[in-house]
């Protein structure tokens, strides 16, 4: 018998063996405060090797660029949180509309998230997979995204108990930073001209905390890339819209 169950152990460590064999990107889970060192030196390698397009889109910067701007040299801002976000000189509204915790914003642009990790000795952003792309896709603003903020109405219906928490849906790093920016006061068909980005660490995001199921895989660990452009924000009438 016990043969029988060491058998199955060396079956059993075998085919995790092939697994791993199979997927040399595979990335071990690190420790939380290695995972945070992680973020932030791929969020500062980031900014420094990309730039705004005339539309304010994220593109890679190179090294015989003397023309485009560096991220890094357009006055990124830190908040304690670990979250950056640069403001994109000339694309700012004015007169603005403040964006409040709680408003109804349509917000138009490309978000994509990121694992950061160290791959062959070099600390950076790994495995990009959209969240959510507008200009590509239909062309519109996400108009009211449970991501910033998720109604009242959405909790009280849950019948999990995790998902009765607002850090099961809300990216709270991106909250946070775009209440920075003002918001313009767009119709839906107008074109886009992105006003900046906001770079959401894996702790300011959903860590490795239970999250809703946004885009078919897991979020833990994932840092998240804003490029965007309010279209509006309003007051949220919290007895009907909430």
């Amino acid at each position: 018998m016990k043969k029988i169950f060491l058998y199955i152990a060396l079956v059993s460590l075998s085919v995790v063996s092939c697994r791993d064999d199979e997927n040399p990107n595979m990335v071990e889970e690190v420790s939380i405060g290695t995972q945070n060192s992680y973020d932030d030196e791929a969020a500062a390698k980031y900014l420094d090797t990309h730039y705004l397009d005339a539309k304010g889109n994220i593109k890679e910067f190179v090294a015989t660029d003397t023309v485009n701007v560096k991220l890094s040299d357009l006055n990124p801002v830190t908040l304690p949180s670990g979250v950056i976000y640069v403001v994109r000189p000339g694309a700012q509204p004015n007169p603005a509309t403040p964006i409040g915790g709680t408003d109804v914003i349509s917000l138009m642009g490309n978000i994509t998230t990121y694992v950061a990790s160290n791959t062959d000795n070099k600390v950076g952003y790994y495995s990009p997979f959209g969240f959510k792309n507008t200009i590509a896709g239909a062309g519109v603003p996400d108009l009211d995204p449970a991501y910033y903020y998720v109604k009242t109405s959405v909790l009280t219906k849950a019948t999990a108990a995790v998902a009765k928490e607002r850090s099961y849906y809300e990216i709270e790093g991106f909250r946070e930073a775009l209440q920075k920016f003002g918001a313009y006061d767009l119709p839906d068909f107008e074109n886009y001209n992105l006003q900046g980005v906001i770079i959401v660490p894996s702790r300011a995001a959903f860590a490795r905390d239970p999250h809703f199921n946004y885009v078919g895989i897991s979020l833990r660990n994932r840092s998240f890339i804003f490029n965007f452009q309010v279209y509006k924000s309003r007051a949220r009438n919290m007895q009907t819209e909430d």
